[in-house]
């Protein structure tokens, strides 16, 4: 059963506060702060990335660097609101090793996604979102529980549990690292899943 509006709310700013004091693994050491999901909590979409990179770990905020603006855009061509999907990381700290004044990312391990995994059952738990998209291989595994190939599993809407449909695409960082000729085709593919999103954003639940 769904929480009225107001109550998932105040449970919502409760585990986000709690969130901000995670130790559940080493991560909080070195980041400089836990990056909490953002959105609407009557939403009916979650979007799950990674982690949060180091344009998120300083504003303490989900994809608002070079990754956050390909998926804004993304999300505009499918006809989607960013502001009514709840956007999250599988990892609430930023994973990084030091080149210099330089933080570059590195991918999160298996134990720590599982540490952090707490934290996105949580939200899920408080939005009852319909459909969940794990956005890269890291999003797939902490949603889906197992490692799924992205290739052969994107562009389809898969059985998830059972009140919550999965759709699985590509991050959108996967898109910054791409050969300039290969970008406009795989954005392009990219849009396209993102497209399978607008019936359930149409369907959101109204606030209780």
């Amino acid at each position: 059963m769904n929480m009225p509006a107001g109550a998932a709310q105040k449970e919502w700013d409760r585990v986000r506060k709690e969130a901000a004091h995670c130790r559940n693994c080493h991560l909080y050491r070195y980041a400089t702060q836990t990056v909490f999901g953002e959105g609407s909590v009557r939403s009916s979409v979650i979007l799950v990335g990674e982690q949060p990179g180091n344009q998120e770990d300083l504003k303490g905020l989900p994809f608002v660097g070079p990754a956050g603006g390909i998926l804004n855009r993304a999300l505009a061509e499918a006809g989607i609101d960013r502001g009514k999907a709840y956007v999250t990381n599988a990892v609430k700290h930023f994973k990084f090793a030091r080149r210099g004044k330089i933080r570059l990312h590195q991918k999160p391990n298996a134990q720590e996604i599982g540490a952090c995994n707490p934290w996105l059952s949580l939200e899920r738990s408080i939005i009852r979102p319909k459909l969940v998209v794990a956005m890269g291989a890291t999003a797939v595994y902490a949603v889906f529980g197992k490692t799924m190939p992205i290739g052969r599993n994107r562009g389809r809407i898969l059985d998830l549990d059972a009140t919550s449909k999965g759709l699985i695409t590509i991050h959108p960082s996967y898109l910054l690292r791409m050969d300039e000729e290969d970008k406009p085709r795989e954005y392009a593919k990219f849009v396209s899943d993102l497209r399978l999103i607008a019936p359930f954003v149409r369907a959101r639940r109204k606030a209780a």
